[in-house]
């Protein structure tokens, strides 16, 4: 897969999307998660669905929701 940091949102058909059970109704300033095929997890902003993506290997992942889990980020 050539899909890197940055690359518009669009462009990743085969992402899985989903919000975050926190968004509320309306959406607001969320993010939303793409899980890929290969293991990778992509992450955009919900307003702006084409925009760019963030990418990360799923041992990266791991340790940033263990870490937001654990109230590591205030």
């Amino acid at each position: 897969m050539s899909s890197r940091n940055g690359t518009p949102a669009d462009e990743l058909p085969e992402a899985t999307w989903r919000k975050s059970r926190w968004s509320g109704p309306q959406g607001g300033n969320c993010v939303e998660v793409g899980q890929l095929p290969d293991g990778r997890v992509a992450v955009r902003d919900s307003r702006h669905p084409a925009g760019p993506a963030l990418m990360f290997a799923p041992a990266e992942w791991a340790i940033f929701t263990g870490g937001t889990r654990d109230g590591r980020f205030g």
